[in-house]
């Protein structure tokens, strides 16, 4: 039995990441008794705003406020990561040491370069983490090839339409809180920080109207929308909405 196994394992680019696009789901299925874990690619260490120490005890605050189970980062450069060999096997042991059933990762498009190197790096990884002639080591113990039954993409700044919408309207309070645990990375009326694309004041704003967009597609109040690169099949037709 693995006793890292995780249902849904969520990668993402830079601490943040996750919180802004995918927490109310992570949250969501955290509540529902689902066991959640993130891997962030890079420490954003190249953010102006913050360094690579603060982004990390922000990250643990958020893992708090959220309830997440595990955390790792894997200390990729961040701005100048490339989707490699040496990075796919990063990516690889992660999936073959948790197991999951769902990957979450980045968008497929974005306006930072990060988030669709990301995308790809994980989707490939995921694929070729199930061949048994790739071989990894974790703790000095081989690891047997494993393949997540899907991957997703959440949608962070670039508007995507979404293939499907979480509804998060029970979890965008704890969202909201996550999100603003990372402080130095959003507007601070106290910061003498260099303003940024992210914290214009404005920003958290629409981060909240996009989930209420998507929240309103489905019936609910806030949503948040994902993608898919494989056609989604159901077995009853009667829980679609």
């Amino acid at each position: 039995m693995n006793e890292h196994k995780l249902d849904i394992l969520v990668f993402a680019a830079h601490p943040d990441d996750a919180e802004l696009s995918c927490s109310g789901t992570i949250i969501k299925y955290l509540r529902a008794g689902k066991k959640v874990g993130i891997v962030d690619l890079t420490a954003g260490e190249m953010g102006t705003r913050g360094t690579a120490a603060t982004r990390k005890s922000e990250a643990e605050k958020a893992n708090q406020i959220m309830g997440l189970l595990v955390r790792e980062n894997l200390a990729m450069p961040d701005c100048f990561f490339e989707n490699n060999q040496e990075n796919q096997l990063k990516i690889i042991r992660m999936i073959r040491k948790y197991q999951p059933q769902i990957v979450l990762a980045n968008a497929i498009n974005d306006r930072h370069p990060d988030h669709a190197r990301a995308a790809q790096l994980v989707s490939d990884a995921a694929f070729l983490s199930g061949l048994l002639k790739i071989e990894t080591i974790d703790s000095a113990q081989k690891q047997a090839p494993y393949r997540p039954q899907v991957v997703y993409h959440y949608i962070q700044d670039t508007y995507i339409k979404p293939d499907f919408i979480i509804d998060i309207t029970s979890e965008m309070e704890t969202k909201k809180a996550a999100i603003l645990a990372f402080q130095t990375q959003f507007f601070d009326p106290n910061s003498s920080e260099p303003q940024t694309y992210i914290s214009n004041p404005d920003f958290i704003e629409t981060v909240i109207a996009r989930n209420r967009e998507f929240g309103k597609i489905v019936g609910g109040v806030f949503g948040e929308g994902f993608t898919s690169k494989k056609i989604i099949g159901v077995n009853d037709i009667f829980k679609l909405s």
